[in-house]
């Protein structure tokens, strides 16, 4: 993975110039990607297709934003055991959302959940933590619409101390089980007690408004990787420096740049964003649009035209099975089809030569 990154978009991995057969300009060269999901350059197209697939399933009304975080005294268990420790991490935060939703004396039905795994903070340290994007409200068996309060989901105490249950009962079952690898058990044994004093933290942040802000924010967090290329600021003998979302500088050595940044990096095939309840694929065609007909939703275009060729382009494809070449149209209102200087699409693709016989090919994405 760090091999393919380093050699994404340079003459590592070949590329192409084009050539326009009518006016003659040739175009700077333009290297092959890696596409690998940790990438920082290359989530682009494929966080426009999944955005688009996924406005398909909004519905019109409030959101809630609801994070849970896996306290710091279990971050050591979870770098030994990642893929097990997350699925529980996922399993557990939406079982606590949905089992809340379900309660008569709360909504009595079924929540909308999409969930989204980051584990970084901005200084790149080790954090994992959950982002739930929570409906206002849920459909009961009755086929009726429960809406919460404008800005109040649940509690967010209750939350945390019935995450807490579920995830500390399901990492024990576990490590009895043999799922996850533990130095010593009494220690883990005597671990858990403790944690189960602890308040754990679940953050219900401020509420979207609709729809548009929800497609918003997952515009920036769903396809996020631990840093962007934005962020970096230098990189000289003395390390790397970059800068937080604040702006507060930070300098690391190459070697604990690279070891913070692999920390991020998810075990193969693993899936990051994931969705319950109403959102899940099994309810896409049948409670779903129960509840979208509830909510009175008024289908929206995807993505209005921004310029004549766009307008001339493939619009009526969805973009979620668009090619990259109509996603970036959509995006920038860029052709890349036609030739910049005359306007001509007699355009060639010549390709580029790698810079090293060896060179592999772009691996599929992790």
């Amino acid at each position: 993975m760090l091999d393919a990154v380093v050699r994404c978009r340079t003459a590592a991995l070949g590329g192409h110039v084009t050539v326009c057969r009518e006016c003659g300009a040739t175009s700077a060269p333009s290297y092959n990607s890696c596409r690998d999901r940790h990438c920082p350059k290359c989530p682009a197209v494929a966080q426009a297709k999944w955005i688009a697939g996924r406005l398909e399933r909004v519905l019109p009304t409030h959101y809630f934003h609801v994070v849970f975080t896996v306290p710091a005294e279990l971050r050591a268990l979870v770098l030994a055991n990642p893929t097990q420790s997350y699925d529980l991490l996922f399993r557990c935060a939406t079982a606590t959302l949905l089992e809340l939703g379900r309660d008569p004396k709360r909504l009595g039905g079924e929540l909308g959940v999409t969930a989204v795994l980051h584990t970084w903070t901005q200084k790149l340290d080790f954090h994992p933590h959950l982002h739930c994007i929570v409906t206002g409200g849920a459909l009961t068996d009755a086929d009726r619409w429960v809406g919460t309060r404008p800005r109040f989901l649940f509690p967010v105490q209750v939350m945390g101390k019935l995450f807490r249950g579920k995830m500390l009962d399901a990492l024990v079952r576990a490590v009895r089980d043999g799922k996850l690898r533990v130095h010593d058990e009494n220690r883990f044994g005597a671990l858990v007690g403790r944690l189960y004093r602890k308040n754990w933290n679940v953050y219900s942040k401020r509420p979207f408004g609709g729809a548009d802000q929800v497609i918003a924010y997952l515009g920036q967090y769903t396809h996020r990787v631990a840093i962007s290329n934005g962020r970096l600021l230098t990189m000289d003998d003395r390390g790397v420096r970059f800068r937080t979302k604040t702006g507060e500088p930070v300098t690391l050595s190459g070697v604990d740049f690279l070891g913070r940044w692999l920390r991020h990096i998810l075990p193969k095939g693993f899936t990051k964003i994931r969705h319950y309840g109403l959102m899940s694929a099994s309810h896409a065609t049948s409670r779903l649009e129960v509840a979208r007909v509830l909510l009175a939703a008024t289908p929206k275009p995807i993505v209005a035209a921004s310029s004549t060729a766009e307008a001339e382009a493939d619009t009526d494809r969805p973009v979620r099975t668009a090619t990259w070449r109509d996603v970036i149209l959509r995006l920038t209102g860029i052709d890349v089809t036609a030739c910049p200087h005359c306007g001509s699409r007699a355009l060639e693709r010549r390709p580029l030569p790698r810079a090293f016989p060896d060179a592999r090919a772009p691996p599929k994405a992790a």
